[in-house]
């Protein structure tokens, strides 16, 4: 397996000190958060685009992916969503990345609790947030494809479980469109690695863990005894490192940890 550093954990740091951490911990790759107020985000201009491809490279490091706020079944019209898609997809394809990751819709405050996740407040009902988030990510994903990048969509949110984003996966039915595992919310949602990745298998892109805490190392294991080689991209939570003395040491161990259980150097024989 390979493994990225998610940016998640490191708000508003320079693009050029994320990818330091990045190759000094042992990551192959990082996947960028683009948000307005960070150092990546639609508005980013071609002549820092194009030295962030180059800076990449020189690392050793592949830009995996642009996490992109972009809610497929969010907002009321359909326009502006597409937009965000198409300008989520054109930085991704500017940066060398193979994916963007979306989320699916609603509000994000009731995530994965046991028993599913809350809708959200304004939340269409699943059936038609799935025909609405299908509709806008087919009409983006010819784009997509002919840029050479896949639009993943996140279990997350008002799809919690492989169940839920496979539905939307099935509607688009578009290779271009593909999906994210954060086994933290689907095995909180009820649905255990086991019986996730038979579902995902031929949508997933890539796989995101938090702090390798037990439910990433629950997924890890089943990705490796199902001969999985893609890639593991490690996220610090939902915090920061501002309060860390240095962000390098837990980065380092994630990436030793991941490693070991991709391997099976982990001990784990159950």
């Amino acid at each position: 397996m390979k493994f990225a550093l998610s940016t998640l954990g490191l708000p508003g740091t320079p693009v050029d000190d994320v990818l330091r951490l990045a190759a000094g911990s042992g990551f192959d790759g990082v996947e960028l958060h683009s948000r307005p107020e960070g150092p990546v985000h639609p508005g980013t201009g071609a002549a820092e685009r194009a030295r962030i491809t180059a800076r990449s490279a020189e690392a050793g490091l592949t830009v995996l992916s642009v996490a992109a706020p972009v809610r497929a079944a969010g907002g009321d019209e359909d326009g502006p969503v597409i937009e965000e898609l198409g300008e989520a997809v054109r930085l991704a394809a500017d940066l060398g990345a193979p994916y963007v990751r979306v989320l699916p819709g609603g509000a994000l405050p009731g995530d994965a609790f046991p028993g599913g996740a809350l809708p959200g407040a304004g939340a269409p009902p699943a059936e038609e947030a799935d025909v609405v988030a299908a509709r806008r990510l087919a009409a983006v994903a010819p784009e997509a494809a002919d840029r050479g990048v896949r639009i993943l969509l996140e279990t997350r949110g008002s799809h919690p479980r492989g169940t839920d984003v496979a539905r939307i996966t099935g509607l688009v039915g578009h290779r271009a469109v593909g999906v994210v595992w954060d086994p933290a919310h689907t095995r909180h949602a009820g649905e255990e690695p086991h019986e996730t990745l038979p579902v995902l298998a031929p949508h997933l892109g890539y796989v995101r863990v938090k702090d390798s805490g037990p439910d990433g190392d629950a997924a890890v294991r089943v990705l490796r005894s199902h001969g999985y080689d893609g890639w593991l991209c490690w996220e610090h939570g939902e915090q920061s490192y501002a309060d860390a003395p240095e962000p390098g040491p837990p980065a380092a161990a994630a990436r030793n940890r991941l490693a070991a259980l991709s391997d099976g150097s982990d001990g784990f024989d159950g």
